[in-house]
C-alpha cells in the first residue's frame, strides 16, 4: 500500500507543480475533477448496459472498472492535495467505517 501512496503523491506533486493557481482553487477544481471522473463511470456503465440508443453497447465492464479506478485515484489525490497526511487520514477514517459497518473481523468468515 505504501506504493501506493507514494505515487499518488507523485501525481498530487505533479499538479501542484503545474497550476499557478491559489491553493485553495487548486483544491476546488481537484474536487470538481472527482464528478468528472464519476461521470465517466455513469457514461461507461450506460454504455456497458447498451442504454444509451445513439450508442449502443459502447463500453465493456471492464472499462466500467477502469473509469471506478480513475475515481478512486482521483480522490485519493485531492485528499494528498488537501492534507500532507492523507495516508494516515484515510487509514483513520477507514477504521471508522470498519469499526461502525464490519465490526470485528476475526468474527467473519474468510472468502472461499
Amino acid at each position: 500500500m505504501n506504493d501506493t501512496w507514494t505515487t499518488i503523491a507523485r501525481l498530487a506533486t505533479r499538479l501542484e507543480e503545474h497550476s499557478t493557481l491559489p491553493r485553495e482553487q487548486r483544491i476546488l477544481f481537484q474536487l470538481l475533477k472527482i464528478q468528472e471522473e464519476a461521470g465517466e463511470v455513469a457514461e461507461a456503465a450506460i454504455g456497458a448496459m447498451g442504454q444509451n440508443p445513439r450508442k449502443g453497447f459502447s463500453h465493456t465492464w471492464e472499462e466500467v472498472e477502469a473509469e471506478v479506478c480513475d475515481v478512486i485515484v482521483t480522490g485519493m489525490v485531492a485528499l494528498t492535495r488537501m492534507n500532507p497526511h492523507a495516508a494516515e487520514v484515510f487509514a483513520e477514517h477507514l477504521e471508522r467505517i470498519r469499526r461502525r459497518d464490519v465490526g470485528d473481523v476475526a468474527k467473519i468468515a474468510p472468502e472461499q
